[in-house]
């Protein structure tokens, strides 16, 4: 908060983030706190448990959601059943709240194919979805030998991204 007061007037917002930023009981606090030194809010999210991102709408200006795989793939991408079921009903609410924001997908080929890519795109839009980036794996700061070993490389062609550009306002592809 300190770093925060002196930062009043030069900087505009603040992004909640983390790991998953819902799993702490102080969020709404300390998103209220900040929110009453004239900064507009922002939250990174795996949508992992939905009332409390339904809590939290109302305070936030801009969210960045994480949506791993279509409702079919999730538990298979994730590892965790019912996490799907979650992460859509989070994507449902945060669509409804009306609060600007971006959904994501971290692409990699254990867990990804073109079609799954174009199947999530095209479940995503018929969501309501506007805004959509799709991130290349980065192997650094991953532990998993099996995972950081698999390259990204071309799995992301120019076609693909094509056609699902076209089923939203704003689509991109960060680099890794």
């Amino acid at each position: 908060m300190d770093f925060l007061h002196r930062r009043q007037g030069l900087l505009d917002a603040v992004v909640f983030s983390g790991g998953e930023p819902t799993l702490q009981d102080d969020l709404r606090f300390a998103i209220s706190e900040v929110r009453d030194l004239g900064f507009k809010i922002g939250l990174h999210t795996g949508g992992t448990y939905p009332s409390r991102l339904k809590e939290l709408l109302p305070m936030l200006d801009w969210v960045g959601m994480d949506i791993k795989a279509t409702t079919d793939d999730y538990t298979r991408v994730t590892a965790t059943p019912g996490s799907g079921m979650k992460a859509w009903e989070s994507a449902r609410l945060l669509l409804e709240s009306g609060i600007p924001h971006e959904f994501r997908t971290t692409v990699h080929p254990l867990f990804h194919t073109p079609d799954s890519l174009l199947r999530l795109a095209i479940e995503l839009s018929a969501l309501g979805a506007r805004n959509f980036v799709l991130q290349e794996f980065r192997p650094q700061g991953c532990a998993d030998e099996t995972i950081k070993s698999h390259s990204t490389q071309g799995l992301l062609n120019d076609a693909l991204c094509s056609h699902i550009g076209a089923m939203f306002e704003t689509f991109s592809v960060r680099h890794a």
